[in-house]
């Protein structure tokens, strides 16, 4: 024990010496160091000698120490030791010196002792040097071996579960191609069995189209043959309606030349003194009512009997009335041939009695009846002088077309884009009125002025003047009244609310421009004879044709217009004026009076109620004038206007009615319904579209 503590000690001083701490290499032997020099040197420490001191030693303490023991257990021990451990020289190179230098026996067994220590422990070092490199040795074969085995292991592993992931796929496979089976099996007989239903439906739905294309054959046929009756029949009834067509287009020029004949008796109401009005108010009744007929024949199609006999008792009342005319101016001659030999006689006898002044006893008035009551027949004419008014409009209105006919009949280029550009100008602005804001109102009109008065305008992204052409003038004049009468004719007819934002342009341009205002009436009157009120009378010699165009109607090609149609621009234009009348520019001169106000209203109403009614025409334009302009008419006439009004309803609705047919009720019974509802509240209501000073503001 004390020499293992002694032994520590010195491996203790030797690892803290200079050469302990020197780096030691095992593996010395094998880079080719020279042996001897090597067992010369002093023993050398492992580099694993520190390990083995700190983790081998401490485990070895429990041996008996090597120095207590005897030299020959040394040795054996020596010699035990496995073969495989290498001896190192150090040995022997230890035992030399020591048997060389022994001068006295103490200095020898010093030194003997001293030596004998270092080859045991150079032998120890090296055997723990021997256990380390064995140690590794085994360790590395065994971790080879433990690698091995478990590469082995990992393969084997490997295999094993790519053959039972192998197995699984098959699996996997089988019971996929399986289901597949199932499924294509099922989806065959799905396919089969629809496949049967379909035929069967199939044949089921053919047995149904021969069964129903059969009952489709009989009721072909029967539908057929009833086209073929009903094609007869409508061949029977068109060539019947052509015969009482024909009859009634006769039985009218009969009528119209009776009716010249009843005219013509005018002749004897100077010399006869007596009055034919009621036998010419009763003829144009007549000739109203006959051309009623057609009028709604041609709408409907073709006359029926009922209307050729209506047409033919008409005629023989027109015959009948000529006859009790003649039979009148027959007696009328006869009492005045009586009556001129009665005073011939009387003034014999005056002459020869020589007695006091003679006494003349004038005959009643032939316009006054019994009681000296006005005769309450109505007239078909017009006043003179609105007739001469109306005459003076046209004549105005032919010189403006005779003053631009230079320019409308130029073959010059430039003379037709002239004339092109200043239509437009003056035509486009009067097509974009409409219910649009006051503002852009205010546009239009300034525009229109500025062209009237020689300024330039835009149009068409040009710049255009009067002032380009010498009757340039006159041309925007005429084509200006022209558009507003042709926008109450289509534009208010369609959209009664328009009537009014056009009428205040009218109105203006009329304050500012006299001569425009002449023309809209001109052009008015022409286009709508009934806005005068003028009921042109049938001429002798006059086609049937230029006389419906005198009454307002368009004719095409031998195809009078539809009565719907007729009314409807009859009542634009009507409306249009009704707004004009009413009407002024809220930014002109409010200290003029308006061009053409309500007294021309009230007038127009006057002469109209003053006039034989038209079948359906008279009362259309009285409810379109009276529901447009009836406000403004109330509150300027007052107690005047309400007495016209029941005017209209005691006497003149009965005139309206007798004179209108079945078909022809509706505008009367609207007319009726529109006056019996202003008397009930006693009050015209405020048309609709009236612009207010909201309208201005926006």
């Amino acid at each position: 024990m004390p020499s293992e503590g002694r032994c520590w000690e010195t491996l203790q001083a030797l690892r803290s010496s200079n050469k302990g701490r020197l780096c030691y290499h095992r593996d010395c032997l094998q880079r080719g160091e020279d042996v001897l020099e090597e067992c010369m040197s002093l023993p050398k420490l492992s580099s694993y000698s520190g390990w083995v001191v700190d983790h081998v030693l401490p485990h070895t303490q429990e041996n008996p120490p090597l120095s207590e023991t005897s030299p020959s257990l040394t040795s054996t021990s020596t010699l035990e030791q496995p073969s495989c451990v290498p001896k190192s020289p150090v040995r022997n190179s230890a035992y030399s010196p020591a048997s060389s230098t022994t001068p006295n026996g103490t200095k020898g067994k010093h030194e003997s002792h001293h030596t004998e220590s270092m080859v045991l422990q150079s032998s120890r070092g090296v055997k723990v040097e021997g256990c380390i490199r064995m140690y590794e040795l085994v360790h590395r074969m065994k971790g080879r071996e433990g690698l091995r085995q478990w590469q082995e292991e990992q393969e084997r592993k490997v295999r094993a579960l790519s053959e039972m992931a192998s197995e699984q796929l098959k699996r996997f496979d089988e019971r996929k191609e399986l289901k597949q089976h199932k499924e294509f099996q099922d989806l065959r007989e799905v396919m089969e069995k629809s496949s049967r239903e379909a035929l069967g439906h199939q044949e089921k739905l053919k047995a149904e189209h021969r069964h129903r294309a059969k009952i489709l054959n009989l009721k072909l046929r029967e539908a057929e043959q009833q086209r073929l009756r009903q094609a007869e029949l409508e061949r029977l009834r068109r060539e019947e309606g052509e015969g009482r067509l024909r009859s009634l287009y006769a039985l009218q020029e009969e009528v119209l030349q009776l009716s010249q004949q009843l005219d013509a008796s005018d002749q004897h109401r100077d010399l006869l003194q007596i009055d034919l009005a009621a036998f010419r108010t009763r003829g144009n009744q007549l000739c109203s009512l006959i051309s009623g007929i057609i009028r709604a024949t041609s709408e409907s199609g073709y006359p029926t009997a009922e209307n050729q006999a209506e047409a033919e008792q008409a005629l023989q009342e027109m015959r009948d009335l000529l006859t009790n005319l003649g039979q009148e101016i027959t007696r009328a001659y006869e009492d005045k041939k009586k009556q001129d030999e009665a005073e011939a006689q009387a003034k014999l006898q005056e002459s020869k009695m020589q007695q006091g002044p003679e006494t003349h006893k004038e005959s009643l008035a032939p316009s006054e009846g019994p009681g000296g009551k006005q005769n309450e027949e109505l007239q078909m004419k017009v006043q003179d002088s609105t007739m001469q008014w109306y005459q003076q409009l046209q004549d105005a209105s032919s010189q403006c077309v005779l003053a631009f006919e230079g320019l409308t009949n130029s073959k010059d280029g430039q003379a037709k884009k002239v004339k092109m550009d200043l239509q437009k100008a003056a035509t486009i602005p009067v097509s974009q009125i409409s219910t649009i804001a006051g503002s852009k109102l205010k546009e239009i009109f300034d525009k229109i002025h500025s062209l009237l008065s020689g300024k330039p305008v835009q149009s068409g992204g040009r710049s255009v003047s009067i002032a380009l052409n010498s009757q340039g003038l006159d041309f925007v004049q005429y084509k200006l009244a022209e558009k507003f009468v042709k926008q109450g004719e289509e534009e208010v007819a369609s959209h009664h609310e328009a009537a009014f934002p056009i009428a205040v342009v009218a109105s203006g341009i009329w304050e500012l421009h006299p001569r425009v205002g002449d023309l809209i009436l001109a052009h008015l009157h022409k286009k709508c004879p009934y806005s005068v009120p003028f009921y042109p009378a049938f001429k002798e010699g006059m086609a049937l044709e230029d006389y419906q165009r005198m009454l307002g109607y368009q004719v095409k090609d031998s195809k009078v217009e539809q009565q719907d149609n007729f009314l409807k621009r009859m009542s634009g234009m009507i409306r249009l004026y009704a707004a004009i009348i009413q009407l002024r520019w809220p930014y002109g001169n409010r200290q003029e009076i308006h061009p053409h106000g309500l007294n021309h209203g009230w007038r127009w109403l006057a002469q109209i109620l003053n006039m034989e009614p038209l079948s359906d025409v008279t009362a259309t334009l009285l409810y379109d004038f009276l529901e447009v302009c009836g406000n403004a008419l109330m509150k300027q006439y007052q107690v005047q206007f309400w007495k016209m009004i029941i005017l209209i309803k005691e006497d003149y609705f009965p005139r309206i009615e007798a004179i209108t047919s079945a078909g022809q009720m509706g505008s009367f019974i609207r007319l009726k319904q529109f006056l019996e509802k202003c008397l009930q509240r006693k009050e015209i209501p405020v048309p609709k579209g009236f612009l207010t000073s909201s309208f201005w503001r926006s």
